[in-house]
């Protein structure tokens, strides 16, 4: 098998770092170029190349990944945010190789909170009430003000007293339902079938998982609502819906990210190996693998990547320094 070259973005964070991780225990012959806003982090060991990048809404970012898919001679990007997948899917035209995730029209639905709302309302698919905060009447018991195109828990306002000086461009209000948080992955192949899902209970730290457990308990009310999302939405490979389920049994999804989310390298092994799947289909143009869930729980914990005898950051941009984690 010859060797191939693949950019994975974002990755100064978990979602990016857990796709490189995934991407090397398949064993492909695949070599990983990284890129990231900062031109060092603790994702940087992973790579074996790795490019600073601006925002994805620089108008400098598409041409900068322009040179490096040119430089590199990538064949597939994997993007690890929900910005560059909708802008990177946008400019696809100006791309010479693929970009792992849905059409453009749809990471735009799901880039902007409240256009999700608007368009599961639509189309009469669950999803938690909400409104614009000039539209905003008291109407919730409990509520959340947060940006329509926030990033992981940045941002948020639960139950303020005043909403008045959030601006209906920026800001949407959300009802607040108390209950568990399930994050639900799945992946819809080629052919445009459900190739399958897991779904995790989980607590968050810092806006990200830090612990879940796999639970099947609520895939005959899941299952539905992933395939009427699908039947009017163009989704493509991997994706993730997040719910709150009541102590009444009831779900309420509240957000979707249209490509491979945080809990990737956790769910991998627990069976749920959806970087392997897209490498399967987008690079080697075959079939994914059968999924095979597992049950168990995990934990994140924090280690330290070790650089020796290095003074600063400045030669530390890929793996080709020499590093140990502890």
């Amino acid at each position: 098998m010859d060797q191939k070259n693949i950019l994975v973005t974002g990755i100064g964070g978990n979602v990016g770092q857990g796709i490189i991780r995934n991407i090397r225990a398949t064993t492909f012959p695949i070599r990983v170029i990284g890129t990231n806003v900062r031109s060092f982090s603790a994702g940087n060991h992973l790579c074996d190349a790795f490019y600073e990048v601006p925002y994805a809404y620089d108008e400098s970012y598409i041409p900068s990944i322009q040179k490096i898919i040119k430089k590199e001679k990538i064949e597939l990007i994997i993007p690890a945010t929900d910005y560059e997948a909708y802008y990177l899917t946008h400019n696809l035209a100006q791309l010479s190789c693929p970009v792992a995730a849905s059409s453009a029209e749809t990471t735009a639905i799901y880039l902007d909170k409240y256009a999700t709302y608007l368009h599961h309302a639509k189309y009469n698919i669950p999803f938690a009430e909400a409104c614009e905060p000039s539209a905003y009447k008291g109407n919730f018991s409990e509520y959340i003000l947060k940006p329509k195109k926030g990033r992981g828990s940045r941002g948020l306002h639960i139950n303020p007293k005043d909403w008045t000086g959030f601006s209906d461009e920026e800001y949407m209000v959300q009802e607040l339902i108390r209950g568990t948080e399930i994050t639900t992955a799945f992946y819809v192949d080629a052919s445009q079938n459900l190739h399958g899902y897991i779904t995790f209970e989980r607590e968050l730290e810092n806006g990200a998982t830090n612990r879940c457990v796999v639970v099947d308990k609520y895939d005959a009310l899941l299952e539905p609502i992933l395939r009427k999302m699908m039947q009017y939405a163009d989704l493509r490979g991997a994706a993730n819906l997040q719910s709150i389920v009541t102590k009444e049994g009831e779900i309420y999804p509240f957000e979707v990210n249209c490509r491979i989310s945080g809990t990737n390298s956790i769910r991998a092994n627990f069976g749920f190996k959806d970087v392997q799947y897209t490498l399967e289909e987008y690079l080697y143009k075959q079939e994914p693998s059968p999924i095979q869930l597992s049950k168990g729980v995990a934990v994140r914990i924090l280690m330290d990547v070790i650089y020796p005898d290095q003074t600063d950051f400045e030669q530390l941009s890929d793996n080709s320094a020499s590093h140990y984690l502890y």
